[in-house]
Formats: C-alpha cells, sequence, structure tokens
C-alpha cells in the first residue's frame, strides 16, 4: 500500500478485501464452503419458532466477496414476507452505512460498530433514524492503549470517529502500516495525529508479532469492562469500544424497536465479536447458530451448525425453519 503525505488531509483508498470475512480460525477459510447436513432441524427446535432473525455480515450473511448472495437474498426476502423481521449486526462502523444498506435490501433496523450505532433505515424516501450512537473519549482512548501496550509491545493503531452522526461518517484515521482490510476511503497519518480531539466511536490494534485471540487476552488482563470493551471479528486487530458496547447491547437497541426480545431471536454468527449476542440469545431461550467456518469460541457457544458462509449457510438454514411453518407453540 502506498501512502499518502501525512499532511496532506486528503482521503486516501486503501484496498485490499478480506478473504472469507478475514477468517482466522483454525481451517476457516477451508470450511468456508463447507455444506453442513442440518438433518432433523424439526426435531431440534421442537415448537420454538422465531420472531426475528439477527445475523452478522462478514463471514455469515455475506459471501467471501463480500455481497449477499441470490438465494440468500431470497432466504432473507421469503422471511419477511413470512412476518419474520431480519436485523443485521455488524462490526462495520457508519461510514460504511450504504454497504451496511445494501446488504439488507435497505429494509428494517441495523446493529453498526459492534452494537455502537443502531439505525432504522428510511423507507420510501423517508430518512433514517440514529437509535443508538456511544463513543469513548480520547482521554480513555488513549490511556487504554497506553496499558495495552504496556503488556503487548508497540502496536498500530486506527480509530473510527466520533459518536455523533455526522462525524462518525467521516473516513477512518489509520496509522502508517495499519494494513487495513477494507476497500475504503481513510485519511493515512502518523501515530500521533491518529486520535481525534474529540470522542471516537471505536479504536483499532494491531500487533506485529501477536496473533487477535493472543492479543485480546492480554488486553483483557489490563482492561477493565468497566473502562472499555475489547473483541475481535477474525481481521487481524482487536477493537476497543466504549464501556457496554456490544453486539448483545446493540441488538438490544434494534429489539426493543421491534417490540421484542431476545426470547424470540434466531442469531447466525461466525466471530468471538458475535458472542455477546449468541451468549443472550440462548440464555433467554433464543436459538444461535454457528456458520461452519466460525471461531471455535462460537461453535462451542451456538445451538446449532449451519454450512459455511460461501456454501449460502444462512440461507440453507432459513429455508430449513420456513420449510416446518411460522407457526410458534
Amino acid at each position: 500500500m502506498t501512502d499518502p503525505q501525512p499532511d496532506s488531509g486528503v482521503p486516501a483508498p486503501v484496498r485490499g478485501i478480506p478473504t472469507g470475512g478475514g477468517l482466522t480460525a483454525p481451517a476457516g477459510a477451508a470450511l468456508s464452503a463447507e455444506v453442513v447436513d442440518l438433518g432433523d432441524l424439526g426435531a431440534r427446535l421442537g415448537s420454538w419458532r422465531p420472531r426475528v432473525v439477527v445475523s452478522d455480515l462478514d463471514g455469515t450473511l455475506l459471501d467471501g466477496g463480500g455481497v449477499v448472495s441470490p438465494r440468500t437474498h431470497a432466504a432473507v426476502a421469503a422471511c419477511r414476507e413470512a412476518g419474520i423481521p431480519v436485523v443485521g449486526a455488524t462490526g462495520r462502523g457508519p461510514r460504511l452505512l450504504d454497504s451496511v444498506r445494501e446488504a439488507l435490501a435497505g429494509q428494517g433496523v441495523a446493529v453498526l460498530a459492534q452494537g455502537g450505532y443502531v439505525v432504522r433505515f428510511g423507507a420510501g424516501g423517508a430518512p433514517d433514524e440514529v437509535l443508538r450512537t456511544v463513543g469513548m473519549s480520547r482521554e480513555v482512548a488513549t490511556e487504554v492503549i497506553a496499558a495495552i501496550e504496556g503488556v503487548a509491545g508497540e502496536l498500530v493503531v486506527a480509530v473510527e470517529d466520533a459518536a455523533e452522526q455526522t462525524e462518525a461518517l467521516r473516513p477512518l484515521r489509520v496509522q502508517h502500516g495499519f494494513d487495513w482490510p477494507y476497500p475504503e476511503p481513510a485519511h493515512l497519518l502518523p501515530r500521533h495525529e491518529v486520535l481525534p480531539v474529540g470522542a471516537v466511536l471505536k479504536v483499532f490494534l494491531r500487533s506485529p508479532r501477536l496473533a487477535e485471540d493472543d492479543l485480546v487476552a492480554l488486553a483483557r488482563q489490563v482492561v477493565d469492562p468497566s473502562v472499555a470493551e475489547l473483541t475481535h471479528a477474525g481481521l487481524g486487530f482487536i477493537e476497543v469500544l466504549p464501556p457496554g458496547v456490544t453486539k448483545a447491547t446493540g441488538v438490544a437497541v434494534a429489539l426493543a424497536d421491534l417490540g421484542l426480545g431476545f426470547e424470540d431471536v434466531l442469531v447466525f454468527g461466525d466471530m468471538p465479536n458475535d458472542l455477546p449476542m449468541i451468549e443472550a440469545a440462548t440464555a433467554a431461550g433464543g436459538r444461535a447458530v454457528a456458520m461452519a467456518n466460525a471461531h471455535p469460541a462460537v461453535r462451542a457457544a451456538a445451538d446449532d451448525r449451519t454450512s459455511g458462509h460461501d456454501a449460502d449457510g444462512v440461507a440453507r438454514y432459513l429455508e430449513a425453519l420456513l420449510a416446518l411453518g411460522v407457526h410458534r407453540g
């Protein structure tokens, strides 16, 4: 990647697309095309049926090219036609809102930024309504980065700008050498200029020597959840979020907007950032499905397993579910 001059102030394209949703779980990339036999789904579900479907995007609803396949698009549309809303829950920030809108056909509610930004898409030309936006101060972000570097060594930093809606749509602020995996505009900056003066939505930290599982484990030793949430999405870096911001708390905002609860949720996911919403659903009596390409921790936490994201795993499961009927005992 060729970096522009640090003081240019002009967003530069950052090229490169993560393969298979940025999978780093063992054998994850190979499993992305695996087809899983769903067996007797009706026997496993019994009389339970979802009133809402919640799906992660990258590595789950989207294929390895980052798009919704025709089969998955049709399955999502069939769910909606059957009266079952489909909510997207993604780590993508609001600067990528248009890509999230496209993935969800511009309908319903979307949870972005690991739960820190929740939006209801406007229908019929109406504007979008932001239901939640949460930020972290520069001071707290600086302290958290320093604490993690104290145990993990020097890190490379990127920042998702402020909590305010207009500022959250700005390009990502990326330190030289971060190797950001998405093809989007970004400000490439020296380290001392990466953190903005105001609030941030989240911070990304990459280690030159530690994989994300190891880095997040070290970071959790020195960062209390009351100060910041820590997670990763299998993209080679970890994310630092405001306290209380997880996909579970973001999905809770979406569910409140729909008048539903976690007991009504069928959730699909593949990476550790999906664990909070998976655990919230299963604890409440909802159901969770891991992709074939999922991280081992996600496979362990989920009730069920479906095919990989390059084999239309979400679509296959939804098709089988809808074939059982949407009644709920």
